[in-house]
């Protein structure tokens, strides 16, 4: 069916069920970021394969919101479907709610399936409909009835992180979790975010692509701690694992009813942004809800002694694997025909050839020319683009390893550049030392820095449409909160709060061309403790991404004294990290790329 046959199926459905609007998230259950195949529904809806975006279809229209990261490959994507883009947070869009709100006839009924938005989406469609003398309807999943051939909920079997990998028990983090919970108040906390249940529980699945969570909910008590689960998924030696935890299982979809059985008179810790609709709806009347952060989310996001020297031997190993890459890259380019997709295939293999290597931590993004101007692009095979000795192709990858999740971009120089390529890629170099080499008082937060970084670009009139840098997951989703880099508090992203030692954030500013060029170069960085005197405790970052940034793209000139001795110290720590585990002429290779400017 095109896009149009399925509007049209889905504008009769909503009249058949008295619907005036109908919304499809990107979401699944639990307000993943990235979703199972299963989930795809705006992608199957829209045609607009984007990880984020909402789709809102009326009686006689259709909108599709996405953010910076996708304005060009929506507009593509969604050409003759009827359905309009919105670019969220630009001038004179409406928001989601906004057009709802300015859609919904007096009276009228807004729709979606309760268990894909969360309860802080839902509370507020409801207040909508309330402003109009109309309600929701929640209990239907329309796309469901139109999609015959959709994939099913994924059952992939779970394994154990053992203590050598997560450097703490799940006795103690529940533990800890039990303290928050009991300063806050409450007896029971419930848990949707697959990340943080994978963390609690010490247990990493395949449910995802590339995320290693597995499809569960997590009640914890005062006395008791049940998981909500695919039974399928669950090995003799999880069970036992589970068991020795003191541990319940329940099957997935019981969660609801546990909901509703609760007592009215507990008070209840959750994060109304995670947790769907569905459960809030289900609670007893009375239940009093204490919504806020996960205490979980900030607990995982500083990494303990051992995820952080574990982390640093997975960016060891990820580090040979694109030098290595950028070796072959620039010594077979133009000599043989290889395209943005077998580049990123053989960029792959390196990693996978690692010890310890477990999977991709994301999709490679593997953009030459033009194509790198949309943020996430993705090569396809058929239709890849031939590199040539001319500009730049920048490569988005990481990998998961036991040690650790990884996330770096680099732009390789394949050619000759303009005087305004140069000046650009040495720009956004600029921007990413800035930061890195950041010394600030505690208390700081992401947003108190960003400046720094985009900073030497706004001075020329540019800027990304996007974060600077985000938190990045242990062995779990390579997005991850609170911690970030970004100029505007985005209420979604959760963050806004402190800088805290131990946590992992990533650098990467970018100029992006619309049909020319896109340049982005990404390190990660650990917050680390600085000197303490009179003003207080100062901090700063631990660069812990080991690979050249393109000496070919960059012109001294355009850089102060400390900003080339900051290039020219970090790839001496590159020369000293990476060299030992390359061949002689890799190791001579690397040499003149790590050279001092």
């Amino acid at each position: 069916m095109t896009i149009q046959e399925k509007l049209a199926i889905l504008r009769e459905k909503m009249k058949e069920n008295n619907m005036d609007i109908y919304m499809i998230p990107t979401a699944d259950f639990h307000q993943s970021e990235y979703v199972g195949e299963y989930f795809k529904a705006r992608s199957y809806m829209s045609g607009f394969t984007g990880s984020a975006g909402t789709l809102v279809v009326t009686l006689t229209e259709a909108g599709l919101w996405t953010d910076g990261r996708y304005f060009i490959q929506a507009e593509q994507q969604l050409a003759g479907s009827t359905i309009t883009l919105y670019r969220m947070s630009e001038e004179g869009v409406p928001t989601v709610k906004e057009f709802v709100e300015d859609k919904l006839p007096q009276g009228g009924v807004i729709g979606f399936d309760g268990r894909v938005l969360s309860s802080a989406d839902g509370a507020a469609y409801a207040k909508i409909a309330e402003k109009k003398q109309g309600s929701l309807s929640v209990a239907k999943d329309l796309v469901n009835e139109i999609w015959t051939d959709r994939p099913q909920l994924p059952t992939e079997k779970v394994w154990i992180l053992t203590d050598e990998y997560s450097g703490e028990t799940t006795a103690s983090k529940l533990g800890r979790i039990r303290e928050v919970m009991k300063e806050k108040g409450a007896q029971v906390h419930l848990i949707s975010s697959l990340y943080d249940i994978a963390w609690i529980l010490n247990l990493r699945g395949n449910d995802i692509s590339h995320v290693p969570v597995f499809l569960s909910f997590l009640m914890i008590e005062e006395d008791a701690c049940t998981l909500f689960i695919h039974a399928e998924t669950l090995t003799d030696e999880v069970r036992a694992y589970l068991a020795d935890n003191d541990i319940t299982v329940c099957a997935y979809d019981e969660i609801y009813d546990a909901a509703a059985k609760l007592a009215a008179d507990k008070v209840m810790l959750m994060d109304e942004h995670t947790i769907n609709y569905r459960i809030r709806m289900a609670f007893p009347e009375g239940l009093k809800v204490v919504d806020d952060l996960n205490p979980s989310e900030r607990m995982k996001a500083i990494k303990n002694a051992t995820e952080l020297k574990n982390t640093r031997i997975a960016h060891l190993k990820d580090g040979v694997a694109v030098t290595k890459f950028m070796y072959w890259l620039k010594t077979h380019v133009g000599k043989e025909y290889i395209t943005e997709y077998t580049a990123g295939k053989y960029l792959d293999s390196l990693r996978a050839e690692q010890e310890n290597f477990l999977d991709l931590s994301f999709d490679n993004i593997s953009a030459y020319g033009a194509n790198a101007a949309m943020m996430h692009y993705s090569a396809k095979e058929e239709t890849a683009a031939e590199l040539k000795p001319e500009g730049f192709l920048l490569v988005d990858s990481g990998g998961h390893y036991y040690e650790g999740t990884t996330d770096i971009t680099r732009t390789f120089v394949l050619g000759p550049l303009t005087d305004k390529q140069k000046l650009h890629f040495t720009t956004v170099c600029r921007s990413n030392l800035n930061l890195a080499n950041a010394k600030f008082l505690y208390g700081c937060s992401g947003l108190n820095l960003d400046i720094l970084s985009r900073g030497p670009l706004w001075e020329m009139g540019i800027d990304y449409k996007c974060g600077t840098g985000h938190g990045v997951g242990h062995i779990l989703n390579v997005h991850e909160g609170p911690n970030g880099f970004r100029w505007r508090v985005v209420a979604e992203r959760n963050d806004s709060g402190r800088l805290e030692e131990g946590m992992i954030t990533t650098d990467e500013p970018g100029v992006y061309l619309e049909g020319e060029y896109g340049i982005r170069t990404e390190n990660e960085l650990i917050c680390v403790k600085a000197e303490k005197n009179e003003y207080g405790q100062f901090m700063q970052f631990e660069n812990i991404t080991y690979a050249p940034i393109d000496l070919d793209g960059i012109d001294p000139d355009e850089m102060t004294c400390r900003e080339k001795k900051m290039l020219n110290a970090y790839h001496k720590m590159v020369w000293e990290k990476i060299s030992p585990y390359l061949n002689d002429d890799e190791r001579e290779w690397l040499k003149e790329y790590t050279r001092e400017i």
